[in-house]
């Protein structure tokens, strides 16, 4: 018991330094890079957000939007290069959505076949993933969720790689 008690100390002192390096931090920026030197890369990256339009189902309003990360995550050795977001809103009062199940299912334009489902996690004001979008051509993006208000919706995007 004494050995486990010590145990479980140690280990809650050192993460410590996380837990207080996290709290200095709010939003997407602490989630998605660790502080690195590919982390200037990826902040200039977030600044060419590319809208993949808007659709409404049910009350819903989503919008999604992928962000070219290729050159920062290909510095730390990974082979997503965008991350794709979507962000929901009530459709009649403009109230953003920030609870609930996200996922994605993309169909890769070479094989015209849909990967497995891809959870997207809540990161504030939108539900993210990094992905890979390694060949050239037109990508479906099938968004599927069940909101805060339990329902079950789906949303169609695409985006060309060149």
């Amino acid at each position: 018991m004494k050995r486990t008690l010590t145990t479980l100390t140690a280990l809650a002192l050192l993460h410590l330094p996380l837990v207080a390096g996290a709290q200095n931090h709010s939003g997407h920026e602490q989630h998605a890079m660790p502080q690195h030197s590919g982390h200037a890369a990826m902040e200039k990256a977030r600044t060419q957000t590319i809208m993949l339009g808007e659709q409404t189902v049910d009350g819903v309003k989503c919008k999604a939007m992928v962000n070219d990360v290729g050159a920062a995550m290909a510095q730390m050795g990974m082979k997503e290069n965008y991350h794709f977001m979507v962000s929901f809103n009530d459709a009649a009062t403009g109230a953003a959505i920030e609870q609930g199940t996200v996922a994605v299912k993309i169909t890769d334009p070479k094989s015209g076949k849909a990967g497995e489902p891809i959870a997207l996690m809540g990161m504030g004001n939108h539900f993210g993933a990094d992905v890979a979008l390694t060949e050239k051509g037109e990508y479906q993006f099938q968004v599927g969720t069940k909101l805060a208000d339990g329902n079950k919706r789906q949303f169609q995007f695409s985006y060309t790689v060149k």
